[in-house]
């Protein structure tokens, strides 16, 4: 899937409305975004929201996220979210893993931290003393940006390395008392990660139900009963996330699409889009032009 485009920080920097760093970090403070389709991004992405809320929206989870929650987002993870509250306000951070482990000597060091990719845990609500702590890190953010020049990569560095660590912590103390999903739901659990990473080949409910020892009946009606939506809902909706992923890509045709989604025909892929979107994959694609 290297041919999927995703958000540059050139991009992003579009998107809050903030001058481009030309640099391998962009820091956003009190950023308000208005992009509301889906898209993967060049960059990992710690967010403090502080004041407000806003409907997040991953590819296997959604989160009406309130004031102060922090959101972490790594550059797998498609993405789309509105704004829940007038109030909203937002601080970013978004970097390269190439900019953070420019000196590290551990080139997996963010991978052994699953909330950056795991859906269930891109959404952490914060309680105090660590709202104060959160508040003031992403304060020496933006003051590092508004008066530092030298040495300001190294030091956004240490902060970031900072977030990551008091994050970690604060999962490790939080979870606690707070039971993870995969123990309250396992079914639930095992049915997305299958999911997660089987959709761009599996499209049908027999495979997942096959994995899973279940029948597809019984399969459908347990994930509804657990979350609201059948089984062949979330393999669906699943899809249609990375179709509109793959089709803001100008450089690939509609027909190079529905061949890396695995379907028989570009017909047959063009009568699924329309029947979970009400509109054509070129349809879709004209709203970029």
């Amino acid at each position: 899937m290297s041919d999927i485009k995703t958000f540059s920080l050139s991009r992003h920097s579009w998107l809050f409305s903030v001058p481009d760093s030309n640099k391998d970090y962009l820091f956003v403070n009190e950023g308000e975004p208005y992009y509301d389709e889906p898209y993967r991004a060049e960059s990992y992405a710690i967010v403090l929201v502080r004041e407000g809320g806003l409907r997040l929206n991953t590819a296997l989870a959604s989160w009406d996220v309130d004031a102060p929650s922090i959101i972490t987002l790594g550059p797998s993870v498609i993405r789309y979210f509105t704004k829940r509250m007038e109030s909203l306000k937002m601080d970013v951070i978004f970097f390269k893993d190439t900019f953070l482990l420019e000196q590290h000597a551990d080139v997996f060091f963010l991978s052994r931290y699953d909330f950056f990719e795991n859906n269930d845990r891109n959404v952490l609500p914060l309680k105090e003393p660590f709202v104060n702590k959160f508040n003031k890190i992403f304060e020496l953010l933006k003051l590092t940006q508004d008066t530092t020049s030298f040495h300001s990569g190294p030091i956004i560095r240490s902060y970031v390395f900072a977030l990551i660590y008091e994050i970690d912590a604060y999962y490790r103390h939080y979870a606690v008392n707070t039971p993870p999903q995969a123990e309250s739901e396992p079914l639930f659990t095992k049915f997305k990660h299958l999911l997660s990473r089987h959709y761009l080949q599996e499209h049908k409910l027999d495979f997942y139900a096959s994995q899973l020892h279940l029948t597809p009946k019984s399969l459908s009606a347990a994930i509804k009963k657990q979350s609201g939506r059948s089984a062949g809902k979330w393999i669906d909706d699943t899809i249609v996330l990375e179709a509109k992923v793959l089709l803001q890509n100008k450089t690939l045709t509609v027909s190079q699409i529905s061949a890396m989604l695995n379907f028989s025909e570009q017909s047959v892929f063009g009568k699924f889009f329309r029947a979970n979107t009400g509109m054509s994959p070129i349809q879709y694609r004209k709203k970029f032009n």
